[in-house]
């Protein structure tokens, strides 16, 4: 059911807990799931310098968080922007059709801290350029 990889990425997680301070923060849920994803990021000069975790929920909701904060920490902000759902499940090798959501959300939570920073920066006619349409925070 699910590929050797989202079942390492769900029992040694990467990057859990919370950046001290963050730069941007983005939570997201999904009611009829139950999953709830917190990111929260550190930036220096538009890089991703740290970005943390902390996810109610099943196994490949917590596999995507901790996949997610892999593929960006290091990245531009312009790069990190461009992770999407299918990013997430191809590079854990893929999700059962039922679990793709999660990675929808992991991805999402990323977007909404991004979004944020570049809101606490005052640089809020950057979001819509780079991100396109951020799903609401729940």
């Amino acid at each position: 059911m699910y590929s050797d990889l989202v079942m390492d990425h769900f029992s040694n997680p990467r990057n859990v807990g919370e950046v001290d301070e963050p730069d941007g923060t983005g939570q997201i849920g999904n009611p009829v799931c139950g999953d709830v994803m917190r990111m929260t990021l550190r930036v220096e000069g538009d890089r991703i310098a740290d970005i943390r975790f902390k996810t109610f929920g099943c196994g490949a909701a917590v596999a995507t968080s901790s996949m997610v904060t892999e593929l960006v920490k290091g990245k531009t902000l312009e790069e990190a922007a461009r992770i999407s759902n299918a990013v997430v499940a191809e590079a854990l090798g893929g999700l059962p059709p039922q679990k793709m959501h999660c990675s929808n959300l992991a991805a999402d939570a990323l977007h909404l801290a991004i979004a944020d920073y570049l809101t606490r920066q005052g640089r809020e006619s950057e979001v819509e350029a780079l991100l396109g349409t951020v799903p609401a925070p729940h």
